[in-house]
């Protein structure tokens, strides 16, 4: 079974191709534009173990906001796709990543119901040229088009940079463990029946 996804999205403000394979080893390969924003995901799919191809180009004359938000929402939808009718898989999952000072945990419900809960205050409005604010902007699109639970939560921290990408860290893992098939679990991991 091939749980991969290519997802491509053109707006008038961005223009975005992702490719996500969730059983992947770590290859990852990201241009946004924005070079804080590719460390990021090069964080997310390093420790997720996702290989992720992205190319997107966005306003970013404008500022970095809707190439960010946009890529969320498209790594969003490629994730929903790869995981098809999520027959097996763990479903739920909660990590924390120390980074130096930093602490964050993020847990996630493969619900079907995409939500983000994101407390993560930054001391600092920018990281380099990146608007910190745009890492919550991130994470509530993302869950909302991977139609999954989100909760994010910086425990620790005194430094922007490492706050953030702690976060990012933490969705890797977090979501990787809640995507990984479990041998025990029959069909879809639900009393309902679907997801």
């Amino acid at each position: 079974m091939t749980r991969r996804a290519t997802v491509r999205r053109t707006t008038g403000e961005t223009d975005i191709a992702l490719t996500i394979d969730l059983d992947g080893s770590g290859r990852v390969d990201v241009e946004t534009g924005v070079g804080f924003f590719d460390h990021m995901l090069a964080a997310f799919g390093r420790h997720g173990l996702f290989d992720l191809t992205v190319r997107a180009a966005g306003d970013t004359d404008v500022d970095d906001h809707h190439t960010v938000e946009d890529v969320g929402i498209v790594l969003g939808q490629a994730v929903r796709e790869a995981l098809g009718d999520k027959r097996g898989i763990t479903r739920f999952s909660d990590v924390c990543i120390a980074m130096d000072e930093s602490l964050v945990q993020a847990a996630i419900d493969v619900s079907g119901r995409g939500q983000a809960y994101v407390e993560l205050p930054v001391p600092t409005q920018k990281v380099g040229t990146f608007d910190t604010e745009l890492a919550e902007e991130f994470f509530i699109a993302f869950a909302r088009d991977a139609a999954l639970t989100l909760h994010v939560r910086e425990l620790a921290g005194s430094n922007s940079h490492h706050i953030i990408e702690a976060a990012f860290k933490a969705l890797g893992r977090s979501l990787r463990f809640a995507c990984e098939l479990d041998p025990r679990v029959t069909g879809v991991p639900s009393t309902k029946g679907s997801l």
